[in-house]
């Protein structure tokens, strides 16, 4: 893992998009096109807002995002299909979107759809945010790391429904859906490449505890990120705070 601590979030922001669209840019050299997978939340917007920037030839990217509540239309404010087009994929001219959809009756219907598109070839780059609780996607703790699955259903735990509501994309945490469907984290770590922009105070502890850990740790999910062999974690001042320079030190 390489780490890299930004004094302003615009400026990382700048540096994460920069470093992905070389990655981008190489795969469509390479072979003629490239696939991502796309993370949401609050956290998440000015590296979204850099990307847009980028000299990507976006008709040859297949996209993918992470993981949507069960029973959450795409139309409310907090849907992450929602999300994405709004911010990103309405704006650019994205070769192929596979979304979490949510819609159909059977989640099963939809893990079916996405576990055969994504196992096509493996991932480029993935952008994997990391939460409060140190969930990547909605691997909630205890997270599930022996399952080889691609997708699967979980339910919420509290603290994840709790920073949903505090970010403001429901009123309170009982709004929450207390299930939804999410890439795995076995199916995150296939990915050639991470990127894992994480700013913010908020995520200050989730940070200390992940870099600290002795080793993976399901109850700290973003644990398994530090056995990736290219994942670049971009964290800010706040998101660094609680971290002492020895270990920034054996992570820069």
């Amino acid at each position: 893992m390489k780490l890299n601590v930004f004094e302003d979030v615009k400026e990382m922001g700048n540096a994460a998009a920069m470093l992905a669209a070389g990655k981008l840019n190489d795969a469509i050299y390479q072979k003629g096109h490239a696939r991502m997978t796309m993370s949401t939340g609050s956290s998440q917007l000015m590296l979204i807002e850099a990307l847009l920037k980028q000299d990507v030839d976006w008709s040859r990217v297949t996209a993918f995002h992470l993981d949507e509540y069960i029973g959450l239309p795409f139309t409310h404010p907090a849907s992450f299909r929602n999300y994405l087009r709004e911010r990103f994929f309405d704006k650019i001219d994205c070769g192929k979107v596979f979304y979490v959809d949510t819609d159909f009756e059977y989640p099963e219907r939809t893990i079916a759809v996405l576990t055969e598109a994504i196992r096509e070839e493996p991932i480029d780059i993935s952008f994997i945010g990391i939460g409060e609780n140190a969930h990547i996607a909605f691997n909630d703790p205890p997270a599930d790391f022996g399952t080889k699955e691609a997708f699967i259903v979980v339910n919420l735990d509290d603290a994840c429904k709790a920073q949903q509501a505090r970010e403001g994309w429901f009123a309170s945490a009982d709004e929450v859906p207390k299930t939804a469907i999410t890439m795995t984290a076995y199916q995150i770590m296939r990915s050639l490449s991470i990127i894992s922009f994480v700013p913010y105070e908020a995520k200050a502890k989730a940070v200390y505890n992940m870099l600290t850990s002795a080793g993976r740790d399901e109850m700290v999910p973003a644990t398994l990120l530090k056995e990736h062999n290219d994942i670049r974690l971009f964290i800010d001042k706040g998101s660094a705070s609680l971290l002492g320079g020895d270990i920034i030190a054996k992570y820069s």
